[in-house]
């Protein structure tokens, strides 16, 4: 019989020399010294969340444990690397064995040691997005789906779909049903393509990105020499941004963890806001359910906003139910400034009331750099740029590309740019490729027609596109679409004349691009509102080359820059942001625009009286806010004149009730005698 013989670590004082009373404040330093075990740390906004789990680490080296025992679950490489980086700056140990990176890239480390288990070999490929959308299009081509009526979804969007079953763990049934319900009726064609899809990366021996985390699961589940393996070899187990994690990253952890290793998991419920793409709040409010006996520190402190932003976002939180009781507190002195509340006209005031105080800002002294324009969609910032760009500010956009870029905008407006110009080759090319089975070679053709017709030098309009048009010869594929496309060149000009802008591109959309936007783009009802939007815009024109070149114009960020941008092209930018995309940031003065309702909260799901979705558009509003460490602009306009449909009176968002009238100072928009809004 063997004979058991211990090692003791001889005890002494952190060999890194850290004075974590002094470093940390009492709340940090309560989680960061917490005994082994279970924990949650509730970090509010601009607590020092990476602080925090930065020290945890520093700490468990101090007391004796090996860099291989840890494991630091990320969402981004570029969180790992900063976490993994300081720690290196704070102690002495080596941290080369340390176990940090996202769920993906720990995921992939496992799967090359034990691939075999699945049927994989070691030196599988991991497919990128494109090498996913070409083995899903070959897929498809093979399975001869009859889309002559009715558009099949394209290999991006059929690539969505599988992804959000992976990672919600739902059925494919359900997924359909839930976010794509249009494509209901190709259920069976969808599922096939799926199995298929499935069995064609174990066949070429490849991965795509959630495999990453769906085999890992499932080899961590069904292997038990494997599961016992990293569970003894990672005794401390931490996790980042835990509200934002998935069904699969749940069980990840769960899987890793065991019942012995401890787990310290680090979120802010308040601020978990991406359930559109997986995320599973209930992970983080049912913790100490999931994992009993665990410990839940809450760190309240706050080093970024002022007292009076702060009083408001904590006002502005507590409407919600499902919740974590805290209330941050801000560590510096009060500005004696509270809020703005700020009721415009429409739109075009609201764009001109930010352009304006943007201007101001920046005289006393505050940088573009650090100011803000925060929207809950990116179609929303559209009246901002076209402000921005007219008062030569520079700007940058992390939401997206600038609105005219868009490829659904090009997409659209490649019609209105050919019957205006017959001469168009591009956007003759552009818009016939929008069709099911044309392709270049179809395409070329086609243009070939468009010349041979003699129609493209004329001066006057075809009396009827259609006429000239329906005799081009088409694939069979392309038949109805191609016919339908007739039709709406039609509209484009009734009479032999151009039909306004805002009628034009309308007939666009509801005449052939709605379908085509579905089949194309998981983010179909996006990239719908942002057409709505230039149409909305759109209706300031009566004149189709007026409306055009200004798209034009706009359209260019590589362009001559012009008065005071062209001074500061190379210098300081004001930032325009979705909230989603601002998410972990902060700025010294954030404008937060569009608050009626329909517009933030959503409208569909103000329409669906869905509570849980509320909530997190309430915790998207919170985020919103917890941005600001000055100055916050909250606006909202009460009329929407330039709607297509009608004028629109809007109503405030319902989230300004959330708070009392104190907490905000009312600002009166009065137009000046050289500055009219």
């Amino acid at each position: 019989m063997a004979r058991e013989y211990t090692l003791h670590r001889t005890a002494s004082a952190p060999a890194s020399g850290i004075d974590y009373a002094a470093s940390l404040n009492e709340e940090q330093h309560a989680a960061v010294t917490s005994p082994p075990g279970h924990a949650l740390v509730i970090a509010g906004a601009g607590s020092g969340k990476t602080r925090t789990l930065t020290y945890r680490v520093a700490w468990l080296l101090d007391h004796g444990t090996d860099a291989r025992q840890i494991l630091l679950l990320t969402f981004t490489n570029k969180a790992a690397r900063e976490m993994v980086g300081r720690v290196r700056e704070l102690c002495t140990h080596d941290t080369s064995n340390l176990w940090a990176g996202t769920f993906h890239s720990i995921g992939n480390r496992i799967l090359r040691r034990h691939a075999e288990v699945l049927g994989f070999t070691r030196s599988f490929s991991i497919l990128d997005t494109d090498d996913r959308k070409s083995m899903i299009n070959a897929i498809v081509g093979g399975l001869n789906i009859d889309t002559k009526m009715k558009r099949f979804p394209k290999a991006d969007v059929l690539g969505a779909i599988f992804s959000l079953a992976e990672n919600t763990g739902e059925t494919l049934e359900d997924v359909l049903y839930k976010r794509y319900d249009y494509f209901l009726e190709w259920f069976d064609e969808i599922e096939k393509v799926r199995d298929q899809y499935t069995q064609k990366k174990l066949d070429t021996n490849s991965m795509d990105f959630d495999d990453l985390l769906t085999l890992t699961v499932r080899l961590l589940q069904e292997n038990d020499e494997a599961r016992a393996l990293y569970q003894k070899k990672f005794r401390h187990i931490l996790v980042d941004e835990y509200q934002d994690t998935n069904a699969v990253q749940g069980r990840m952890i769960d899987l890793l963890t065991g019942g012995s290793n401890s787990l310290m998991a680090v979120g802010d419920d308040a601020q978990s806001i991406y359930s559109w793409r997986g995320a599973d709040m209930q992970h983080i409010l049912g913790f100490p359910q999931r994992y009993p006996g665990s410990r839940v520190f809450t760190i309240e402190t706050n080093y970024r906003s002022v007292p009076e932003i702060l009083e408001l976002s904590n006002a502005a939180i507590r409407a919600n139910r499902g919740r974590f009781e805290k209330d941050l507190r801000s560590s510096r002195e009060e500005a004696g400034v509270l809020p703005a509340l700020v009721a415009v006209e429409d739109p075009g005031t609201q764009a001109a009331f930010v352009g304006q105080r943007i201007q101001d800002l920046r005289d006393q002294g505050t940088p573009l750099s650090e100011i803000a324009v925060l929207y809950r969609a990116h179609f929303q910032s559209l009246e901002i740029q076209m402000e921005l760009t007219g008062r030569g500010i520079p700007f940058q956009i992390t939401s997206g590309l600038r609105f005219f870029e868009q490829a659904h905008i090009k997409d659209i407006s490649a019609f209105l740019r050919f019957v205006t110009n017959r001469r168009d080759e591009v956007s003759f090319k552009r818009m016939v490729s929008l069709m099911p089975g044309c392709g270049p070679t179809t395409a070329e053709k086609l243009w070939r027609g468009w010349l041979n017709s003699g129609w493209a030098t004329r001066e006057e309009l075809p009396p009827r596109w259609s006429e000239v048009l329906e005799k081009f010869p088409v694939p069979k594929k392309s038949a109805k679409h191609w016919e339908q496309f007739c039709y709406t060149l039609d509209e484009l000009t009734p009479a032999g004349e151009f039909a306004k802008p805002a009628e034009m591109m309308f007939s666009v959309l509801e005449g052939v691009y709605d379908e085509y936007l579905k089949a194309s783009f998981d983010n179909y009802e996006g990239r719908r509102n942002d057409i709505e939007q230039v149409i909305q815009y759109s209706t300031r024109f009566d004149d189709i080359m007026e409306f055009l070149a200004q798209m034009s114009l706009m359209s260019s960020v590589d362009g001559e820059p012009t008065g005071r941008q062209e001074e500061e092209a190379d210098g300081e930018k004001v930032t325009l942001s979705s909230i989603h995309q601002a998410k972990g940031l902060e700025w010294r003065s954030v404008f937060l625009i569009w608050l009626v309702n329909g517009q933030f909260p959503n409208g569909r799901i103000l329409d669906s009286e869905d509570e849980e979705s509320l909530e997190e558009e309430r915790r998207l509003f919170y985020v919103a806010l917890t941005r600001a460490k000055d100055d916050l602009y909250l606006i909202y306009p009460m009329m929407n004149p330039r709607s297509y449909t009608g004028d629109i009176i809007c109503r405030p968002s319902l989230f300004l009730e959330d708070f009392p009238a104190a907490l905000v100072e009312e600002w009166r928009i009065g137009a000046g005698n050289d500055e009219p809004f």
